[in-house]
């Protein structure tokens, strides 16, 4: 047999499929959680070709065939050659899909990760039927994963316990034969961060490419670019978030402190209707004819009220009938995961909902 002798970009593969919002040709750069590639290949073993580099937080590749994921990979600072598989029969279509499983890495600068390219020798790629739709994920750790991965127990902040093919954005494209991009960062929302930081906010970022990260390689790779809305439209939107505001709002409400120069609770809620309004601007005005779904609820029910009010009210007020609220499942004792984030169990119940309520308006 012969064995694979030299990479070959995705450049020069028409039929491989990039996925998410990524830069590059030749070498394709990987930022957000889900992004990656997708084909089809008739040959008995292929492999890619990655970079990838990180000062504390290492990326992970996942390996699915067929619809079934088979791998996944912890990556180590420079070169990488990931074997795909091998062995397989000759002339039979395989469906490979690689996801990088590990958010963007805001506090980590040195995080990278790029697709050089393919190495194969005896097969050739099919072209991808095109997907049914399109659908955008805006989130938090939630939609980033966390927590999808590791004993229930486990408290350490890890690139290990995150992963996008456990998430309900990639239960919710599969389920709909849709292709999906994700913009989502852990402990950031709507106005602040978990822990109070007001810069660890997602909307002032959404229009970039991937304008969170930091570092000089990152700009130079493009991650602080104008995002092209107009060359990959969604059908939906699919935004949630809420949780970490909530946190930080409410903590600093039960300690008597000042948040945003106010200690008013309905002050407060003025602010991140205010926010949310405006956000939901940007995302209307970024995406004319997509359904916008804001969902909230996956670790507790507090400010629901607030983001509800907020969301249905700004449909009202601008009379878009694509902007709908829904409530999501609670996470439970039963389907939470590590690091008191939702796991698995819960992003299946979670992307059955959505689901559902996708099917109803697309």
């Amino acid at each position: 047999m012969d064995q694979p002798t030299k990479i070959v970009s995705v450049a020069a593969l028409p039929q491989v499929r990039v996925l998410g919002r990524t830069t590059g040709t030749d070498v394709v750069n990987l930022f957000w959680t889900g992004s990656g590639i997708e084909f089809i290949y008739t040959g008995s073993e292929i492999q890619v070709e990655v970079n990838a580099d990180y000062d504390t937080y290492e990326p992970w590749l996942a390996v699915e065939l067929n619809g079934v994921q088979i791998s996944r990979v912890p990556l180590n600072k420079g070169k990488n050659e990931v074997c795909l598989f091998r062995g397989m029969t000759v002339g039979k279509p395989k469906h490979v899909r690689i996801l990088k499983e590990v958010q963007a890495m805001h506090q980590d600068p040195g995080h990278l990760l790029q697709i050089v390219g393919l190495q194969y020798a005896d097969g050739e790629f099919q072209q991808l039927p095109e997907p049914k739709y399109r659908l955008e994920f805006v989130g938090d750790s939630i939609t980033s994963g966390e927590g999808t991965v590791g004993a229930v127990y486990e408290e350490d902040w890890i690139s290990a316990f995150f992963s996008a093919m456990n998430t309900y954005p990639r239960m919710v494209a599969d389920a709909l034969s849709a292709e999906y991009r994700v913009v989502s960062q852990s402990g950031w929302g709507i106005v602040t961060g978990w822990d109070g930081n007001v810069e660890n906010k997602i909307p002032p970022f959404y229009t970039q490419v991937c304008g969170l990260l930091t570092g000089e390689r990152n700009a130079s790779l493009g991650a602080l670019q104008d995002y092209d809305f107009e060359a990959w439209q969604p059908d939906a939107v699919i935004i949630n978030l809420g949780t970490n505001d909530a946190t930080a709002i409410q903590s600093a409400v039960e300690l008597g402190q000042e948040w945003a120069g106010t200690r008013d609770v309905e002050e407060v809620k003025e602010i991140l209707t205010t926010a949310i309004c405006d956000f939901l601007k940007v995302v209307r005005n970024s995406n004319p004819t997509a359904q916008i779904i804001w969902g909230y609820g996956m670790l507790g029910d507090n400010f629901l009220s607030a983001i509800r009010e907020a969301v249905e009210g700004y449909a009202k007020q601008t009379a878009d009938s694509r902007i709908h609220f829904l409530q999501l499942p609670d996470t439970t004792p039963d389907t939470v995961g590590s690091r008191l984030h939702p796991g698995v169990k819960a992003h299946q119940i979670t992307a059955k909902e959505i689901e559902t309520y996708l099917q109803e308006l697309l």
